[in-house]
């Protein structure tokens, strides 16, 4: 259910705002996307697991807030990111 090393480095490498860099909310937003949607493939198959959902109500708030807090920093970096990721907002 969760995502490899692999895929986490590959993620923060393409998401970095600088060298080395694995906090900014750009990669924690791009991280959440990646384990919102493998969590999401996984309720296709596994419906009843309410406890697993939970989680992931929990990841889609982590991303929400995160999202809203780079909005109100810098819209362009919203932006971008956004259209990136090729979220709806």
């Amino acid at each position: 259910m969760s995502i490899t090393p692999d895929v986490k480095a590959q993620l923060m490498k393409d998401y970095a705002t600088k060298e080395g860099d694995t906090g900014s909310p750009e990669v924690q937003v791009a991280i959440l996307s990646s384990r919102i949607s493998t969590l999401t493939e996984h309720f296709k198959t596994h419906k009843k697991d309410n406890h697993g959902r939970r989680g992931l109500l929990k990841m889609v708030a982590q991303r929400r807030k995160l999202l809203d807090y780079l909005k109100a920093k810098d819209e362009e970096r919203y932006a971008t990111l956004i259209k990136r990721l090729g979220l709806r907002r």
